[in-house]
């Protein structure tokens, strides 16, 4: 696997690309159905992780059932993964706008509204992202069963954000800029048929490595993974990455929601935020993959993560509230637009990068702390992607339907530094 390594750091970083690109599409595509409220922004991102849990959750199970097939090379599994989200890419062309002429004439008010904006996300999302969210556990099939082999999916999971972040820019500042929805879409379907390609010629190259270390038959390994899963100290791991990923996309709702305010409410505004955000979380992955391969307990340095989160999600209050309402520097009167994009991603990154960093690193961490030699990779993954995802629905819909209309951003934003604490 060792000579393999780059040209898979270049298959995450294309299939985060074409990822990005397709939920800056879709989010423009949607505001047009449902609304660009922050209860909107709520309910996409909540169906966005929501299919991304499924798909990591039921990928182990697909592959046992894959396990002699054509498909047996987790490569080859990848491959058809990213083929089929190009096709998905292309259909929602196609399904968005024929769901909104349906949705338009039934939208009213009050709780039916909710849901009916919840469902009309969910007919639009769920089928790409499940499939989205199994590539990573397919590629971990691949990988060392223990805390060093874990470790680097680190660098993979770092490499897809890196991707995601190139994503974000090209689709909200040059693609719908320049072209439109359309081209848009078919940048990301080519670059999905490209890494499906290039995937499925590398599966038929090299050997499909088994992820099992020892003698042990694979219903072993599986046993012993359900054993170490469910060890008390492995589920206080879970709980803290869950509500990691709770405080992370809660954050993202409050801070897209309060910059909109000062850089405008846009497709360019959302690109911005999300592309300082996932660098934060890119970068501080890429660092928390190295610490779990270096240090004797990954699950302390985990803990002191949680522990600086509360430090910097009120420092991106403080921002918020105190420094950039007194600028020194009016990016209005810039004499070019990339000036004022500058000074706008400045802002953005002094609010935003430093807790992106510590929630980058601790998704890495968790997998460090939790895998066990033995274990079957695929699972540990996506127990703990999933946990992570599942905590980022509750934190995007808790917080966009609950906190921020009961509380207001700045209690929200102190109910999210207690969940740090006590994650």
């Amino acid at each position: 696997m060792g000579a393999a390594l780059p040209i898979l750091l270049i298959l995450f970083i294309g299939s985060g690309l074409s990822a990005l690109i397709y939920e800056v599409v879709w989010f423009q595509l949607l505001e047009l159905v449902i609304g660009s409220s922050a209860i909107s922004l709520g309910i996409l991102l909540a169906t966005w992780m929501g299919g991304m849990c499924i798909g990591s959750l039921g990928l182990p199970r697909l592959a046992t059932r894959l396990a002699r097939g054509r498909f047996a090379h987790p490569l080859a599994l990848y491959g058809a993964l990213e083929l089929g989200i190009g096709l998905f890419g292309v259909l929602e062309l196609l399904v968005i706008p024929l769901v909104g002429s349906l949705y338009t004439p039934a939208v009213g008010h009050g709780a039916g509204a909710l849901a009916l904006r919840a469902v009309v996300a969910a007919l639009c999302l769920l089928p790409p992202t499940i499939l989205m969210g199994a590539t990573l556990p397919a590629i971990a099939r691949w990988v060392e069963s223990s805390p060093r082999g874990v470790a680097w999916l680190g660098v993979f999971y770092g490499g897809n954000i890196v991707g995601a972040v190139l994503g974000a820019v090209a689709a909200g500042f040059y693609l719908l800029r320049v072209y439109d929805q359309s081209i848009a879409t078919q940048v990301a379907v080519v670059v999905n048929v490209l890494v499906g390609g290039l995937a499925m010629l590398l599966a038929s190259r090299t050997a499909a490595q088994r992820t099992e270390t020892g003698g042990a038959s694979p219903a072993v390994k599986t046993s012993s993974s359900t054993v170490a899963g469910d060890a008390p100290d492995t589920r206080a791991i879970y709980w803290a990455i869950g509500l990691s990923g709770a405080t992370a996309l809660a954050a993202e709702v409050v801070w897209t929601r309060l910059l909109s305010l000062t850089f405008g409410a846009s497709t360019y505004t959302f690109s911005m935020i999300l592309a300082v955000f996932l660098t934060g979380l890119g970068i501080g992955s890429t660092a928390g993959s190295w610490v779990g391969r270096v240090v004797a307990s990954p699950s302390r340095v985990l803990a002191w993560c949680q522990g600086l989160l509360m430090v910097g999600i009120a420092w991106g209050a403080a921002v918020i509230y105190k420094a950039l309402p007194n600028w020194p520097i009016n990016p209005s009167l810039a004499p070019s637009a990339w000036f004022a994009l500058q000074m706008d991603l400045a802002r953005a990154a002094l609010v935003v990068l430093p807790s992106a960093l510590l929630w980058g690193a601790s998704f890495p961490l968790a997998l460090a702390a939790i895998a066990r030699p033995g274990d079957d990779t695929s699972r540990v993954v996506s127990r703990v992607y999933a946990a992570n995802t599942v905590g980022s629905i509750l934190g995007a819909t808790v917080c966009s339907l609950l906190l921020v209309p009961a509380l207001g951003t700045r209690d929200a934003q102190r109910v999210l530094i207690a969940l740090a604490a006590l994650s």
